[in-house]
């Protein structure tokens, strides 16, 4: 069985069927056990993610009526089921292993693709990165209106996937694939438009590449972005980035001036040719 959290909630068993229960409640409280699986979740926390900071009268019994609901559910979907789901103190405890939780081994790959790249292994670190490009199905829970407790893990979830997508240009970098690289750089500035370093890596892709006017206008791109969103200039390394394009591009448009021959040689020449008739 397994339980995904990134996309929509649903529970997969092994034969590949999807579980998608109608409950809002079941699920976050679900999502809340799978994050800690074999680990007894206090009954205040998951009071907290289905009602907020102002639970009803009556929560801790209808905490109880859901947990009797989510057993039939995981009874339904796995027959063998039974103490999947038990009652722990001082809460409540969901028997399943890290890797049965997407969330989970999301977080691990990209862990073990930082220190594939720290420890000089490139394709190791892209062989982890290309599981994490497969986990994400899009925004964590995206079918569930959820509270503090899950919040805090969503937004986790979501920095955790800018670094992963920062790891794999850094590893495309590595690999020397920054040409193919490219279209992907592209996306991901026009993704995350705000996001400085995607930005500074496309234009030194570019520049690399002999690209130097896509790379002027990449940071021209930036500078208008960081001036109407946030009133910011890019950073002194952007800025110094530029310059260096700058000058390169200025010597590669100078035009030498033609080498003028020494006066004596130039003289010579001539009588040469009035003397002789050889071709100059």
């Amino acid at each position: 069985m397994q339980f995904n959290l990134i996309g929509p909630f649903e529970i997969v068993t092994d034969d590949g069927r999807s579980h998608a229960p109608r409950a809002p409640k079941i699920c976050q409280m679900l999502a809340v056990l799978a994050l800690r699986p074999r680990t007894a979740v206090a009954t205040d926390t998951l009071v907290r993610e289905l009602w907020g900071e102002e639970a009803p009268a009556g929560a801790l019994r209808t905490l109880q009526t859901h947990i009797y609901h989510a057993r039939r559910l995981l009874k339904d979907v796995l027959p063998l089921a039974d103490e999947l789901l038990a009652t722990r103190a001082p809460g409540y405890l969901l028997d399943i292993g890290e890797e049965q939780v997407d969330a989970l081994v999301f977080e691990r790959r990209v862990r073990q693709a930082r220190s594939a790249l720290a420890d000089g292994h490139p394709e190791r670190a892209a062989e982890f990165l290309a599981d994490v490009q497969r986990l994400w199905r899009g925004p964590v829970l995206s079918n569930l209106s959820v509270n503090a407790v899950l919040t805090g893990r969503i937004a986790h979830l979501q920095e955790l996937r800018v670094h992963a997508l920062e790891l794999r240009v850094e590893t495309e970098l590595r690999l020397g694939r920054s040409r193919e690289f490219l279209p992907e750089l592209r996306a991901l500035v026009n993704d995350h438009p705000l996001h400085e370093w995607f930005h500074g890596q496309l234009i030194s892709a570019l520049h690399r590449a002999g690209r130097r006017g896509e790379a002027l206008q990449a940071y021209q791109s930036l500078y208008h972005i960081l001036r109407s969103e946030l009133g910011l200039e890019p950073s002194a390394e952007l800025q110094r980035l530029q310059s260096e394009i700058l000058r390169s591009e200025a010597l590669l448009t100078e035009v030498p001036e033609p080498r003028r021959a020494p006066h004596g040689h130039a003289g010579r020449l001539s009588a040469r040719r009035l003397t002789t008739g050889a071709p100059l």
